[in-house]
């Protein structure tokens, strides 16, 4: 199967290296390219799902001695499918790891029954580890403001200054993951009281946006050497290039090492500050849910668990009674 150069182009991102026979390889290549094209899965995403099936097939070369073609697939017991997961346990692979693996994989067969290549159902009979539970863990006010005051007084270009301190204030005053702000173009600058995201499955929402936070934008805007205009980029790099996300997290880590946070303090924190400020501000979970793209309210609700370990933290400090 050749590889249609415009559209490898447009998922932004090299096709992984696929260890099978032509047939499965061509197929992993149309599923790849599937969950670019018409999943739109994030290139973040895209990245790791290509990189576990990459993983699995490379497996299966070992485990059945040869690359593993579709009447191989087609074979595969479930007791091939837990050797796979013990191969990645005894790697020191961690279950939430382990669960997105799978994932992977089973997108993948369920593709191919789709297209009428195999009908194996041994992939989804594969218990999925269960994963630890856990809590986001968002920055404090203080420590959020502090994260965008610092970068905003950095000792790179100003116009950079600008970029990281307008990208971060967006992440935290309108809850956004780091690739929707990315993503955003010259078209998108927020010039009333929303704006309109893109966010995972290509599906769009409307977030407010507060005059902070369209004051941080213009003042980069105004800023940038680079031309932003409608199909422009709206965060580039020092090159002149869309904005990649690795450069963010850079900048954030770096911040939360000058300012002595967590290692916790990512990007990504600050949509979780976001949420959970709000939640502790009196907002409803049904709105933060509609904020944040969430398609479950289930995920939405582990920011409670958050605001109820703040208030405990709050009773054991300061009530009378927890100090007797």
């Amino acid at each position: 199967m050749a590889r249609p150069a415009a559209q490898v182009k447009e998922t932004e991102d090299r096709l992984p290296f696929f260890l099978a026979a032509e047939d499965v390889k061509a197929a992993a290549e149309g599923w790849y390219l599937w969950l670019a094209k018409e999943k739109r899965y994030s290139r973040h995403t895209l990245r790791a799902y290509g990189q576990d099936l990459s993983g699995y097939l490379s497996f299966l070369s070992e485990h059945l001695g040869e690359p593993a073609a579709m009447q191989d697939l087609q074979s595969l017991r479930l007791a091939d499918f837990r050797a796979y997961l013990s191969h990645r346990r005894n790697d020191g692979v961690g279950a939430t790891s382990l669960a997105r693996n799978l994932s992977a994989i089973r997108s993948f067969f369920r593709r191919l029954q789709k297209d009428g290549r195999i009908d194996n159902a041994a992939a989804n009979l594969v218990r999925t580890p269960k994963r630890p539970h856990s809590v986001p863990k968002p920055l404090a006010v203080q420590a959020a403001r502090q994260v965008i005051e610092a970068v905003d007084e950095g000792d790179t270009l100003p116009w950079l200054q600008a970029r990281d301190a307008a990208i971060l204030t967006l992440l935290w005053g309108a809850g956004l993951r780091l690739g929707e702000a990315l993503g955003l173009n010259g078209q998108d600058i927020p010039k009333g009281e929303s704006l309109t995201v893109t966010g995972k499955g290509n599906k769009q929402r409307l977030v407010p946006i507060l005059p902070v936070v369209r004051d941080a934008i213009a003042a980069y805007v105004k800023l940038c050497p680079y031309a932003i205009s409608s199909g422009t980029p709206l965060f580039y790099g020092a090159r002149g290039k869309r904005l990649d996300p690795a450069i963010v997290q850079k900048v954030m880590r770096n911040t939360r090492r000058a300012l002595n946070l967590p290692e916790t303090a990512t990007p990504h924190a600050l949509r979780h500050s976001f949420a959970t400020h709000l939640l502790a501000g009196g907002g409803d979970l049904r709105t933060i849910q509609e904020l944040l793209g969430h398609a479950s309210l289930a995920t939405t609700q582990r920011y409670t668990e958050v605001d109820a370990e703040a208030l405990l933290r709050v009773y054991d400090s300061a009530h009378p009674r927890a100090r007797i």
